[in-house]
């Protein structure tokens, strides 16, 4: 089951035309489109997520509350979203996440999702081979780690605590937020590891 990169789910052909419309009706501006679009990426996410990942890398008492209850962010200055549970991946486990029946996200905390998220091929495929969806991100788990998939739904969103990788002892929390990715929060990817998107599960 693959995805066709050239043909967009409707949700999205209509978002585009509705944006056309009322750029053309002078209701609306491609400059503060692009904007909201920033701010999101910018300062919505997956920065935010970032530096929760980093403050539980660096103190484990806030690990430890994060872990158990995901409103532990507000420590942070992050709310919203609903109800928000992080799991950890360690060298045995490793836990990606999936929304089957639509495209839920922790937004408040990663931003945006993907487009290859919100796919198809994605939301069917990583539920019945992960593992193999994970190779084509570039992720190849020896057989020994289990792997978790959790479904985000409306009421529950979920965030992946990646593994802190080696060599970086002497870091600060900035630093460590610099290495964590929007992928590796959601379970695709490991920090520092390769970035590699395929056709069957992304569009190019």
């Amino acid at each position: 089951m693959t995805y066709d990169p050239d043909q967009e789910p409707y949700v999205a052909l209509r978002t585009k035309a509705l944006e056309s419309l009322l750029i053309e009706k002078g209701l609306l501006s491609a400059e503060a489109v692009d904007e909201r679009i920033s701010e999101y990426e910018r300062d919505i996410g997956p920065l935010k997520g970032a530096s929760v990942v980093a403050r539980a890398w660096v103190d484990p008492d806030f690990k430890a509350r994060l872990l158990q209850d995901g409103s532990a962010i507000a420590e942070l200055g992050l709310t919203g979203g609903g109800e928000l549970v992080v799991v950890e991946n360690t060298p045995d486990e490793h836990h990606m996440v999936v929304c089957t029946l639509c495209s839920c996200y922790p937004w408040m905390v990663l931003g945006l999702p993907p487009t290859w998220y919100k796919s198809f091929a994605y939301r069917s495929r990583a539920v019945i081979e992960p593992r193999a969806v994970l190779r084509e991100f570039g992720l190849d788990l020896d057989e020994g780690v289990t792997v978790h998939v959790h479904d985000s739904s409306a009421e529950v969103r979920y965030m992946v605590l990646p593994e802190r990788p080696p060599g970086t002892a002497g870091m600060t929390e900035d630093e460590l937020a610099a290495l964590v990715t929007r992928d590796a929060m959601i379970g695709v990817a490991k920090v520092g590891g390769p970035v590699r998107h395929l056709q069957s599960v992304v569009p190019g």
